[in-house]
C-alpha cells in the first residue's frame, strides 16, 4: 500500500472484516470433496488429506445433532461436455468430471449418508443453477458452514453467493483447501474482509455441539 500499511491494517482501519457471527439454524455444506479433486494424481486434484480429515468431525457432529448436511459435486452428463458451457475451454481436467468417470463421486473417506443431500452442479458456485436456496429455506437455515475445495474457486464463489442470498457463510479454515497456497491465503483474506467469517475448526465444532438439532418443523 502507498500508505505503508499492511493490507490487514488498511482493511481494519476502513472497517472491513467485521464479525457476522453464527446464527441459530446451521447447515453444513461440503463443497466438491470428490475424487477428481482430492486425488492429487488427477488433473484437477490436490493433496487435501488434512482438509478431508478436518471435515470428518464436522460430519460426525452434524449427524449426531441432526444438522442438515449437503454434499456438492460437479458432473457433466452431455456428450462432449456441452453442459459445461464455455468453462470447459479453460481447463482440460473437466473431462475427469464426466458422468462415465468416478471423478464426481464423493471421497470415500467421508461419511456420506443416505440422509444427507447431494447437490449436483455444473459451475463453481453451489447456488448457480441449483435449488440450494429453496433447500435451505425449507429447513429455515440461516447459517452455512462451508468446507471443501477449492478455496479460490468453488468455496469462494459459494460463500459470496451465500451472503448475497441472506445466509451467514462460515468458512472453516482448516477444512478448505486449494491447489495454490497463495490463492488459498488470498481468498481467505478476501472472504474474511468482505463476505464471510473465516472460523476455526474448534470454534465451529463447539458451536455445532451447542446449537441443538435443526430438524424440519
Amino acid at each position: 500500500m502507498a500508505s505503508g500499511k499492511s493490507d490487514a491494517e488498511f482493511f481494519k482501519e476502513r472497517g472491513f472484516g467485521l464479525t457476522m457471527g453464527f446464527g441459530e439454524r446451521p447447515a453444513l455444506l461440503v463443497v466438491d470433496l470428490v475424487k477428481a479433486f482430492t486425488d492429487s494424481k488427477r488433473m484437477l486434484g490436490a493433496n487435501l488429506d488434512s482438509q478431508v480429515a478436518a471435515t470428518r468431525p464436522l460430519l460426525e457432529v452434524a449427524h449426531a445433532r441432526e444438522i442438515p448436511v449437503i454434499f456438492s459435486t460437479v458432473r457433466y452428463d452431455e456428450a462432449d461436455l456441452r453442459d459445461a458451457g464455455i468453462w470447459v475451454l479453460k481447463q482440460k481436467g473437466s473431462i475427469t468430471l464426466a458422468k462415465d468417470t468416478d471423478g464426481h463421486e464423493i471421497d470415500p473417506r467421508l461419511d456420506f449418508r443416505p440422509s444427507d443431500s447431494l447437490l449436483l452442479k455444473k459451475y463453481a458456485s453451489c447456488f448457480f443453477g441449483t435449488d440450494l436456496v429453496p433447500r435451505l429455506n425449507s429447513r429455515r437455515v440461516d447459517t452455512l458452514i462451508i468446507v471443501g475445495c477449492t478455496t479460490s474457486g468453488c468455496v469462494r464463489a459459494s460463500a459470496v453467493d451465500a451472503v448475497q442470498n441472506g445466509f451467514r457463510p462460515m468458512v472453516v479454515r482448516e477444512a478448505v483447501g486449494d491447489r495454490s497456497a497463495a490463492a488459498h491465503e488470498q481468498s481467505l483474506f478476501d472472504l474474511q474482509a468482505k463476505y464471510a467469517d473465516v472460523v476455526s475448526l474448534d470454534e465451529t465444532l463447539q458451536y455445532m455441539r451447542n446449537v441443538g438439532h435443526n430438524r424440519t418443523m
